[in-house]
């Protein structure tokens, strides 16, 4: 294990956390994003946020991983520079191109969605052709700015690319000619945690021998922050959305539900996300009355009501019914006992999505640690405990920059050690 930092990029902001082979945390810093979409001002806050770790722990630093927001991309050329607007995660332009490839793609997707990373590529072909250019991640560009390889990139960032990272490789219908032009603007593809090279960069002050890895995606980075390594585990975010991520031994895919696998060594993160969640809680309640009235429960004495608390029709999982419609009645005249009402309906929820996962394929649910807003309600985790049967608790870090750290100290939660970069992509 090394002394590492992790840097994570949002879109308003970026962290960065550096931490001893133990995991303690050495060093903290983070920077505000006032333009998510300009590559100018990444490369500004990147540069800033190493320079605001003590110089001393700066020497100390053998490794640097980065995770950024999943389909962030843009192109650049042969030297790195952008030569195309970049297009953010939630960009929809591309709506146009999905149909494109629907015609030849005969099976449901990850990529038949307007703001898949391949996509946008599509869009950027057509808009913004250049000889010479590749495709780029932002979590990608970031380490470049590092090392000065600017196409390489990750399992994780690749996902939505269309990139298979089972057989690890992209797939054959690429070949088809409407995408044969797209080959040449592909990145090479390694899995996260992998030794690009070293430290290239000169004003930043950090050892000769620090090296960069590469990196991953902010949701995958989170999950590594969380300290899950044994398959059976998970996590679960409350945050305005139920957001479920279990280490699982097989991989698994429902895309109409919104459930796909991102592999992690020789594991996959499974995934599945509500649309309940603690948004509907601040519907109903202010912070305080929650802090109060959650006191008050007795998680003893169940009140029978069953909810479904969505604040808006439509649900992909653990139940797929675009019309399904929000069930919040009867509402008792007691606040608590409402609240406990919906603090009940969401763990059976939770409950009955690590099912699915489960009829789907996915490894037995053994542990769950928690993160977001609602883990540090004491009646929701008991609530939780019940309806799940499994030890549950709250994750210790929940920062993604802890988990880009991490990932760059060698784990990629299956006990394998992150490997060099291959000679033969130089």
């Amino acid at each position: 294990m090394r002394t590492a930092l992790g840097i994570d990029f949002g879109t308003s902001g970026a962290r960065a956390i550096a931490i001893d082979p133990e995991g303690k945390i050495l060093a903290t810093a983070r920077r505000p994003l006032h333009q998510p979409d300009q590559p100018q001002e990444w490369a500004a806050t990147l540069r800033a946020l190493i320079l605001d770790i003590p110089s001393a722990i700066r020497q100390q630093i053998q490794r640097i991983a980065i995770d950024a927001t999943s389909s962030t991309v843009f192109l650049c050329n042969a030297q790195g520079q952008p030569c195309s607007p970049v297009l953010l995660y939630n960009d929809d332009r591309a709506q146009d191109h999905v149909q494109t490839l629907r015609q030849i793609l005969t099976t449901e997707h990850l990529v038949l969605s307007a703001t898949s990373s391949l996509v946008k590529l599509l869009w950027l072909q057509t808009h913004y052709p250049r000889a010479n250019a590749v495709l780029v991640h932002q979590a990608d560009w970031l380490a470049f700015l590092l090392h000065g390889q600017p196409s390489i990139s990750d399992w994780h960032n690749a996902l939505k690319l269309g990139y298979d990272p089972a057989k690890e490789a992209y797939p054959d219908w690429f070949r088809h000619p409407t995408l044969t032009p797209l080959q040449s603007l592909l990145p090479k593809v390694v899995p996260p945690g992998t030794v690009l090279g070293k430290v290239t960069a000169t004003d930043l002050s950090l050892s000769p021998n620090c090296e960069v890895c590469a990196g991953t995606t902010d949701s995958i980075a989170a999950f590594l922050a969380s300290g899950a390594s044994e398959v059976g585990e998970a996590v679960t975010s409350l945050g305005s959305t139920l957001v479920l991520k279990l280490l699982s031994a097989s991989r698994v895919e429902d895309l109409r539900a919104g459930i796909y696998s991102h592999r992690l060594g020789d594991r996959w993160l499974v995934g599945g996300a509500s649309n309940c969640g603690g948004a509907i809680l601040a519907q109903f309640f202010t912070p305080e009355e929650l802090e109060r009235l959650s006191a008050e429960i007795d998680v003893s004495r169940p009140t029978g009501l069953d909810y479904y608390p969505l604040l808006k029709g439509g649900e992909r999982f653990p139940i797929n019914d675009p019309h399904l419609e929000p069930r919040l009645e009867p509402r008792p005249a007691d606040p608590r006992r409402f609240l406990q009402g919906l603090l009940e309906s969401l763990s059976r929820i939770e409950a009955q999505g690590y099912a699915q996962l489960q009829r789907l394929g996915a490894s037995p649910l053994k542990r769950v640690w928690t993160a977001g807003g609602g883990a540090h309600n004491p009646a929701w985790l008991a609530l939780r405990q019940q309806h799940l049967g499994v030890p549950v608790a709250i994750s210790p870090y929940t920062e993604a920059a802890y988990g880009a750290a991490r990932l760059a100290q060698g784990k990629l939660n299956s006990g394998t050690t992150a490997p060099e970069f291959p000679a033969s992509a130089d």
